[in-house]
């Protein structure tokens, strides 16, 4: 075999894995799949900065058709105390949130319901794990009792962008998500410039001025007090960059990533792009 044959050989080859990566990879179908957002609201304020960065981008078109449904209090074995976040989760999505905190079961039944109707039309569930994966454990496994028969490891998609997140969540439902469905860890939204957009900005005000609408700006004002209402509070974890008049919205990462906008940078190009 020649040199050029050779080349000739491994180029093909590499264009063909190439080619059916790119079939492999999965997008959202705005159609036909639905998009849970689990936040665990404990102990950090963040969560509460992204459920204002979630309903700025399901209040722009085109996602604004997105099937859709926000978990609160999804946490893992973290101590610490939980940021209470009812009023900005019912401002932000009306109906379509569920309080696992208060009634974790209750919870499970309502989201269980609505992913298992999503599967019954051939749709995908995408998870955005802004906290930890012990309620995503287990809403997996009451979907496959119920739906055995579903190929789960190409039906749910659970994206998590955080070491820290991972270490505190059950090591028995963090390898079970792992091994079971389509597990995609990021590079952590609190970083910029690492392939993911980076959310968690020290003094900043400026998305005041580039906020257009008047009920996405009210939305963010309430968050913006909430979390400096319980940021550090009574032994709850301290964010500096909340404590220094500033936002983080890092766990939305996650939503960028699993709607294909992972190539916005920072805080400010999130609010150029979504404050219009």
């Amino acid at each position: 075999m020649t040199y050029k044959i050779a080349v000739i050989i491994f180029i093909s080859f590499f264009v063909f894995k190439l080619a059916a990566f790119s079939q492999l990879k999965k997008k959202f179908n705005l159609e036909k799949d639905l998009l849970l957002v689990h936040f665990d609201c404990k102990t950090d304020v963040d969560d509460v900065h992204s459920v204002a960065g979630l309903y700025t981008i399901l209040h722009q078109a085109p996602y604004q058709q997105i099937k859709y449904h926000a978990v609160a209090g999804t946490y893992g074995i973290q101590e610490g105390l939980y940021v209470p976040a009812n009023e900005i989760f019912a401002l932000a999505f009306g109906k379509n949130w569920s309080d696992a905190h208060t009634n974790k079961d209750l919870a499970l039944v309502n989201v269980k319901n609505i992913a298992k109707k999503t599967l019954q039309k051939h749709g995908e569930i995408w998870i955005a794990e802004a906290g930890q994966s012990d309620f995503s454990a287990a809403l997996i496994r009451a979907l496959i009792r119920e739906l055995p028969k579903v190929d789960f490891n190409t039906k749910i998609h659970i994206v998590q962008h955080s070491d820290w997140n991972e270490k505190v969540t059950s090591p028995e439902d963090l390898n079970y998500v792992k091994n079971t469905i389509d597990y995609q860890k990021i590079p952590d939204g609190n970083v910029v410039g690492n392939g993911t957009p980076g959310f968690r900005t020290p003094n900043y005000t400026q998305w005041k001025e580039k906020i257009r609408d008047s009920n996405t700006r009210f939305v963010w004002q309430q968050a913006i007090d909430l979390g400096l209402e319980y940021n550090g509070k009574d032994g709850r974890y301290l964010n500096s960059a909340v404590a220094e008049n500033g936002v983080d919205f890092s766990d939305l990462s996650e939503v960028c990533w699993i709607l294909g906008l992972q190539d916005i940078k920072d805080s400010d190009a999130f609010f150029d792009k979504f404050g219009k």
